[in-house]
């Protein structure tokens, strides 16, 4: 195992982008080398006026907050390397989306700041690129390239990974979830809690659980007594189902966690309306969101669709928000009063109380 004390093994990982989906595995794994992790601090308005400065207006709000977030890590933090990994493809001919693709080449031409880069690329539609390759090109500016020791903390990651995807599949929530696979515990959610409102929640991890990002989403709809789901609660397979059922061929990664979502809980009778959440100017969102929109129509499901930049006011996004779950409380009370209205009641009446009386 490499030394602990080992000063030079600080790495800085920004609270922005693929953390959201990757940080359980990439702690595991980090910290099972010998590295200190140094995460920048939660998303502020200052995060994301910081990375705003850094590029055009048109660029999407969670670039911008990733931007933030680096300078964070430089700036306040004072870290040196700063890991802003490449993925290219997550399988054969399944790529990313271009800001994820050339996210190191967008942060190394645009932040002007003495740091290293710590990048790696992972191309698994590439010969020689796969999750091994990438995690030896991240510890290799550090001197370790010894491959039994680099599969083995890999082995750490997947078990922190997999105890957090556990956990959250069980009911316990994302931000508890995480706080406990690095701490290297585990607790399962074995009470089925049943709320009156059930929603589908359809967008990327990093708009989600991002809370500067999505007004705190969860917190709200946690107090408008709501039970939220998203892909996290889903396998690939029936994400992969949910895309076909949308009459879609999967290409892109982030159609998983977008159409292959929204297509299974569109089919999901206990799932009574849909909350699609995107960031402005985004191209390939866009597009999924229009087609939800029709197949939800023809599913007769609810939509609510929102869209967030840094110009989004709370006090608009509140007031959709709960005027569409109003909408969702006011129709189930009314299929709920029709379905009794519409029973077929089996009449037999009772004799006994006349032979009594003889």
């Amino acid at each position: 195992m490499v030394n602990e004390n080992n000063k030079d093994l600080i790495i800085g990982i920004p609270r922005g982008m693929l953390y959201y989906g990757h940080y359980p595995f990439l702690h595991g794994f980090f910290t099972a080398l010998g590295f200190k992790i140094v995460l920048s601090d939660f998303t502020t308005k200052q995060t994301i006026s910081e990375g705003s400065a850094l590029v055009v207006t048109e660029t999407c709000l969670p670039i911008k907050i990733y931007l933030g977030h680096v300078l964070n890590l430089i700036h306040k933090k004072k870290v040196k390397n700063i890991f802003v990994p490449s993925l290219q493809s997550i399988a054969p001919k399944i790529y990313n989306c271009s800001k994820i693709r050339g996210l190191p080449d967008l942060v190394r031409n645009v932040v002007k700041e003495d740091f290293n880069l710590i990048e790696a690329t992972l191309d698994k539609s590439a010969k020689k690129q796969g999750l091994y390759e990438f995690l030896a090109e991240a510890v290799a500016p550090f001197g370790i390239d010894d491959k039994v020791l680099i599969k083995s903390a890999s082995k750490q990651g997947w078990k922190v990974y997999n105890n957090f995807l556990m956990m959250v599949r069980s009911g316990v929530s994302y931000k508890k979830a995480l706080k406990m696979a690095i701490e290297g515990k585990i607790m399962i959610n074995s009470s089925d809690e049943v709320k009156p409102i059930n929603v589908a929640l359809i967008s990327h991890g990093y708009n989600i659980y991002d809370e500067r990002a999505s007004m705190k989403i969860f917190d709200k709809l946690d107090k408008l007594n709501v039970r939220v789901y998203t892909s996290l609660q889903l396998t690939n397979e029936q994400m992969e189902e949910g895309i076909a059922s949308l009459g879609q061929k999967l290409y892109w990664a982030n159609e998983y966690e977008v159409s292959g979502t929204a297509g299974h809980y569109l089919k999901d009778n206990k799932i009574d309306g849909i909350i699609t959440l995107n960031a402005f100017g985004c191209g390939p969102d866009s597009l999924m969101i229009e087609r939800i929109m029709r197949k939800s129509k023809e599913a007769s499901k609810p939509l609510l669709s929102l869209t967030i930049d840094e110009h989004t006011g709370e006090a608009g996004f509140i007031t959709r928000l709960e005027a569409f779950i109003d909408m969702l409380y006011r129709k189930k009370r009314s299929n709920l009063i029709n379905s009794e209205l519409n029973k077929d009641y089996d009449f037999t009446p009772q004799t006994n109380i006349c032979e009594n009386i003889l």
